[in-house]
């Protein structure tokens, strides 16, 4: 029996644009999400978030599935524009109420929660208006909105993330233009970057003195992928390095050691902005926990002097910039994403966090898997979930073992959602949802990771 240690928290994670729907409901906003989705060509087979699984109406029974699990935390996201239609000024009554009632009835249930307030929905209005994550007037109304989150829902809600994966939004979103708001540039990911860190030195900023009395805990969570050296040559060794810093190190070395990676500013120049001392000061330390994605590793290779491909997946950054090759081992099972299974990848980048960032507490917000789920006989199978969870878990037990700070798990996602740019063709999901009827069912996995979260272990 694999054992964790006795205070382990142990969630699933969700998203509002993935789950919710409602998209024209309860005086919500439009988001670039909804504007996106709606363009065609941009998503798979057209599909949009409109209803989505329809959350927003099946909360209460979606949090009876959670308790029913025995899950000890959720980790969802606020939907900026259902609590702000244009990112700014008036405030929607009911979007606060929808969440404030999500909140209790999870309390109800002895389920923690874990809020993040920004995952990828930003308001259409400041797109259009602003620019979005262009303009530095974004960081000012972003810490507006988290103040009318932290003032409404801080008496219940003591874990909050300020931004998903704002590498994602910035080389996705800005870079290579698959994801909200769709652009295409090779400085503006750079720029949007900045302002998200600003946004969050803010946020943390207002938190810790106006709230400070509300005794929570606040932090940023960045995904990254594992890069491990192709061959154990120098320049190999050193292209890993580099890619981690490009990846994780872009927004987590402003965050701990209050500036971008050296690595970054030799190479990127004039295009990466710069922090002022205020700024630099707001943003450094401003982690109460890291916050930390994993979904898979990839061998990283010099590429100094080559043309380098630029993948959409699964480059890390931009190419040119980096000068280093990506590539996976043949052998490698790999995921409906595509994506590499390779277990002893979350281990190495843990300690790698661990021994960069000085020991911080850690906790995994998500980790997970897409596969071709069928549903069969009223029953979901998904075998392949399980020893993905099982293999990815064993390394994080180990490396806790190791000294390392874990703290809690979040497995993603507690059902099959909208996945981006993939429309519904992707099922990450330990719950299987029937798209036409709305119906939830759960897995196998749904039922091992019941097992897992009551004996803390396997």
């Amino acid at each position: 029996m694999l054992k964790f240690p006795h205070n382990f928290t142990w969630g699933c994670a969700t998203a509002s644009y993935q789950i919710e729907g409602a998209w024209l409901e309860g005086g919500k906003g439009l988001s670039i999400w909804d504007a996106f989705s709606h363009t065609p060509g941009k998503i798979l087979h057209g599909h949009t978030g409109d209803v989505a699984c329809d959350h927003y109406h099946h909360y209460k029974e979606d949090i009876a599935r959670m308790a029913e699990m025995g899950l000890s935390a959720y980790r969802f996201s606020m939907s900026w524009p259902r609590i702000q239609p244009t990112g700014y000024g008036k405030r929607n009554p009911e979007g606060i109420r929808f969440y404030s009632d999500l909140i209790d009835e999870l309390m109800k249930h002895n389920i923690t929660p874990w809020v993040t307030l920004y995952h990828w929905d930003l308001p259409l209005a400041l797109q259009m208006e602003f620019d979005g994550w262009l303009n530095p007037k974004v960081a000012d109304f972003f810490c507006d909105y988290a103040d009318i989150c932290f003032s409404h829902f801080g008496d219940r809600v003591k874990h909050w993330i300020t931004i998903n994966e704002p590498w994602v939004t910035a080389i996705l979103g800005y870079g290579q233009g698959v994801f909200a708001p769709g652009r295409i540039s090779n400085s503006e990911p750079y720029q949007a970057a900045h302002q998200m860190l600003r946004s969050h030195g803010k946020a943390v900023d207002l938190y810790r003195q106006k709230y400070h009395f509300q005794n929570g805990k606040i932090g940023m969570t960045n995904n990254c992928d594992w890069r491990e050296p192709k061959t154990n040559s120098e320049e190999d060794r050193a292209a890993a390095q580099r890619a981690l810093e490009f990846f994780l190190g872009w927004f987590a070395d402003p965050i701990y050691f209050g500036d971008y990676p050296e690595s970054m500013r030799q190479r990127v120049k004039e295009r990466l902005p710069q922090f002022t001392p205020q700024e630099r000061e707001q943003i450094k330390g401003s982690n109460d926990f890291f916050g930390l994605n994993h979904y898979t590793t990839m061998y990283a290779s010099d590429a100094e002097g080559k043309k380098v491909l630029s993948e959409v997946y699964g480059n890390g950054g931009i190419a040119e910039d980096q000068n280093v090759e990506l590539s996976v081992d043949p052998k490698w099972k790999k995921t409906e994403m595509g994506w590499a299974i390779v277990p002893w990848g979350i281990n190495r980048l843990l300690h790698w966090i661990d021994e960069r960032y000085n020991h911080p507490d850690i906790v995994l917000t998500e980790n997970g898997c897409a596969f071709d789920d069928q549903l069969a006989d009223g029953a979901v199978h998904d075998p392949q979930r399980i020893d993905f969870l099982k293999g990815y878990l064993s390394e994080c037990l180990i490396a806790i073992q190791n000294g390392v700070r874990l703290k809690g798990y979040f497995l993603w996602s507690f059902m099959d959602n909208f996945e981006w740019a993939s429309g519904y063709t992707k099922r990450f999901g330990i719950h299987y949802v029937d798209y036409e009827s709305g119906k939830r069912i759960p897995k196998s996995s749904a039922e091992w990771y019941r097992r897992v979260i009551q004996n803390n272990g396997f």
